[in-house]
């Protein structure tokens, strides 16, 4: 039997108003005083309190409790008299039981305000949005517990304004968060909290700073995943740098000889002969030693418009191309159509319901705008592949060779062809996945070396980056650390955020983080 049942006597219930009522009353036990602990019989008075519990059938519940107030009779003890609290059933200056409390406090850690409210008042315990984040910010949270393994990240709480987020990389629980990313607050953290002997983070000089200042005896690990991330970055920017090396990766056939006539009149253009001058002059000044800044002022131009003319290496590549048009769910059965037209079926209805007992799914007007180049006797216009942008080049290079496409992997052989410094980047991408794979960090300064002789500037500033805090990244390469758990508690993070519409503050934020990594481990 529970502890309140055995202590209390009903003596009523009955329904009115919609509200189950319960009329109650305490036994007469002996009860033990809350200062001194001596047990006492010895009545003062009775009063009665309302408690509300949770509802019943779907009707909210009231309990009136007849409860005693006794006398303490130990000479020692500073309280005379007190009010009995029975367990289970009662708390002091609460008018809930703390089930119903339970329940208004898991619904403001899952749901906040408005969505905490809407579900209580679904389960008839109506409270307004405020009360539902007064009673989750009285929540305790629990005592931040010391890690050994420490991981630190950051996140954006709105703006350019970003926060930091403490994880302990063990048993996966938040442990802490607060606004900025300053190196002060993070060794401030570790000198309060002594004992943290891994951390784990991402390259940031300012979380380096930290660990160094407040915990200089903790191994640090940068993670693998912030440095395939980096690198990937790079690889974005080198083949954006060659941007006039992708359409080498879209097969073509050979164009046909053009003649010096031909040749003059496209150069004769009005955007050809605009480009070509832009080109000479931009790179003029350019070319002189001057700033993209200074040249955009000393030729009234905007600074991206001299930026693109200064990076391409011919004015040509600044010159607006016709883009060829995307494919469509018609192009395996443009043969088909050709096939038929020139058998004499010229009907685009007809053409239609046979291509639909083929397995074409699209609409009768795309077949008629199809074969209207034929009705001017033009051949149909069939798709031309798109040249890949940088990012999906950087994509296929990044992949594993077993795990690519058949059509990354010949755009990336014709592609490699044609530019070899792109072909180079690929084998340093290969040569860091090895080590990567391996767990081995003793290639590390030979791929350093390999990064700053290829005269890639991209290369060269991520090499300069890892030779920096070269011990942490041999650190996360040898070492089973990583900040995955950091990332996924950020992703957890942001769903909190966005559940609160974005106007959560620090301190709410906090509590909801933390106090739902709890109710997922007690209630997976």
């Amino acid at each position: 039997m529970s502890p309140h049942l055995a202590a209390v006597r009903v003596e009523r219930v009955w329904v009115t108003g919609g509200v189950v009522r319960i009329a109650a009353c305490t036994r007469e036990l002996t009860v033990a005083c809350p200062d001194c602990g001596r047990r006492s019989a010895r009545v003062h008075s009775r009063y009665c309190r309302t408690l509300a519990d949770v509802a019943v059938g779907g009707r909210p519940v009231l309990i009136g409790l007849s409860v005693r107030r006794l006398f303490c009779d130990s000479p020692g003890c500073g309280r005379r008299t007190f009010a009995e609290q029975v367990e289970g059933l009662t708390v002091r200056y609460q008018r809930r039981s703390p089930l119903l409390q339970h329940l208004v406090e898991t619904a403001g850690v899952l749901l906040a305000g408005r969505g905490g409210a809407r579900l209580l008042r679904i389960l008839k315990a109506p409270l307004s949005r405020t009360s539902v984040l007064f009673h989750l910010m009285r929540s305790p949270l629990p005592p931040a517990a010391i890690p050994r393994v420490l991981g630190v990240d950051d996140f954006a709480l709105y703006a350019d304004v970003y926060g930091t987020l403490l994880v302990d990389a063990e048993t996966r629980l938040p442990i802490d968060l607060w606004a900025g990313r300053n190196a002060e607050q993070l060794a401030a953290w570790l000198r309060a909290h002594p004992g943290v002997e891994v951390v784990c983070r991402d390259g940031s000089l300012v979380y380096r700073q930290g660990i160094t200042d407040g915990a200089p005896d903790a191994v640090q690990v940068s993670d693998r995943f912030h440095l395939w991330q980096g690198l990937s970055k790079r690889i974005g920017d080198i083949a954006a740098a060659h941007r006039g090396c992708l359409p080498a990766a879209v097969p073509e056939p050979a164009p046909s000889p053009v003649t010096p006539v031909e040749a003059s009149d496209q150069a004769d253009t009005r955007a050809r002969r605009h480009a070509k001058l832009l080109f000479e002059a931009v790179h003029a000044v350019t070319d002189s030693g001057r700033s993209l800044n200074a040249a955009a002022r000393e030729l009234g131009l905007n600074r991206r418009t001299v930026r693109k003319y200064a990076r391409a290496a011919t004015w040509q590549e600044c010159v607006r191309t016709v883009r060829p048009r995307r494919p469509t769910s018609l192009d395996p059965y443009l043969e088909y159509l050709r096939q038929r037209w020139e058998e004499g079926e010229h009907t685009a209805t007809v053409l239609h319901q046979e291509l639909v007992a083929k397995g074409y799914r699209g609409h009768y007007q795309r077949i008629k705008m199809a074969v209207a180049p034929l009705r001017r006797g033009l051949p149909i216009d069939t798709p031309r592949e798109r040249p890949p942008s940088p990012r999906e080049v950087a994509r296929w290079i990044t992949t594993t060779p077993a795990r690519r496409s058949l059509h990354a992997a010949e755009g990336l052989r014709r592609l490699f062809e044609h530019c070899p410094e792109l072909d180079r980047t690929h084998d340093l991408v290969r040569q860091f996945t090895a080590m990567l794979n391996d767990r081995d960090a003793t290639l590390l300064p030979d791929w350093l070396e390999q990064l700053t002789t290829a005269y890639l500037p991209p290369l060269a500033s991520l090499a300069k980056a890892i030779r920096e805090d070269q011990p942490a990244v041999e650190q996360g390469n040898t070492t089973p650390f990583n900040s995955g758990v950091n990332e996924g508690r950020i992703t957890d993070l942001k769903l909190q955020k966005r559940i609160m519409a974005g106007h959560a503050g620090v301190p709410l934020l906090r509590h909801r983080v933390i106090l739902m990594a709890l109710l997922r481990r007690h209630y997976p």
